[in-house]
């Protein structure tokens, strides 16, 4: 099978992306193992996809596919039981649904599905692939030939080790306790909790309580958001046209950087939304 690019769905201002109109792209050869890929947006800034494999499915890498990048990225798991591992390290990292796996730049990594339920993963990645910092890179780098899964230096010495073994880790699985948690103003109502922040990109999950709404906000990079539940209005009063829109679980929003907008929630149950910013979270001053 001949190599194909994936595409790169990109917008120009605020964009609401429904499930239904997301692009689709069937990643992957005989080699790697095939994932089903959702791509909401992949500007010059920041690239936002959801993936997927069956139950007990997995991806791994190819000499056309090598898995590792010239970027940061976080894993949002969705659905499913996620593991991540790098095939250079022996590392293998397990995130549930609502859990993270971040790691930076030159990691490699393979994904696999480790429970009886479809696994789908939330993936941001910056700087994206337009500015080349996935394949063409990756075909730069080492190729890894022999993949181990497996830390056989710390067998014997667990969990004495564990100290030592996070502080070389390439990975880390973000948990609830994990969080840098923000609140939106005075308002209670509006909760952010981030599970990465770097100078490439920061991902966090933001619940909006019925009935509240969040103060106007922009900032200095592209930012690009899914609703895993509840309804969610977005307002983007300097908008050409449309300025108002509603998002539904599975719907993304696009934002690009410098944009005022606010969300709201005027349903009665909280809106809970993940989102990637690229790649400077807080407004350039």
């Amino acid at each position: 099978m001949s190599y194909k690019k994936s595409p790169r769905p990109t917008f120009t201002e605020a964009t609401e992306i429904p499930y239904q109109s997301v692009t689709r792209f069937l990643w992957g050869d005989e080699v790697t193992g095939f994932v089903d890929d959702y791509i909401y947006a992949s500007t010059d800034k920041i690239h936002q996809l959801v993936f997927g494999l069956p139950p007990h499915g997995a991806f791994r890498h190819s000499k056309d596919r090598p898995t590792v990048f010239g970027a940061d990225e976080v894993l949002y798991v969705l659905n499913g039981t996620y593991g991540s591992a790098n095939p250079e390290t022996g590392e293998v990292h397990v995130a549930r649904k609502g859990e993270a796996i971040f790691f930076r730049k030159d990691t490699w990594h393979h994904g696999f599905s480790l429970s009886d339920e479809p696994l789908q993963v939330l993936e941001y990645f910056a700087p994206p692939p337009s500015t080349g910092t996935s394949n063409p890179y990756a075909k730069s780098r080492p190729y890894v030939e022999n993949s181990i899964y497996q830390r056989k230096e710390l067998i014997g010495q667990w969990p004495m080790a564990s100290a030592q073994a996070q502080e070389k880790a390439t990975m880390r699985v973000i948990r609830e306790a994990d969080l840098l948690w923000e609140l939106d103003g005075a308002d209670q109502g509006v909760l952010t909790g981030l599970f990465a922040s770097t100078d490439q990109l920061t991902v966090g999950r933001t619940t909006v309580m019925p009935g509240r709404p969040s103060l106007p906000q922009k900032h200095g990079g592209d930012e690009c958001l899914y609703v895993t539940s509840g309804v969610l209005r977005v307002h983007v009063p300097e908008n050409e046209g449309r300025t108002w829109f509603e998002l539904h679980p599975g719907d993304g929003f696009f934002t690009p950087a410098g944009t005022t907008h606010q969300y709201w929630n005027m349903g009665g149950e909280p809106a809970v939304f993940v989102f990637g910013v690229a790649p400077h979270y807080l407004e350039q001053q």
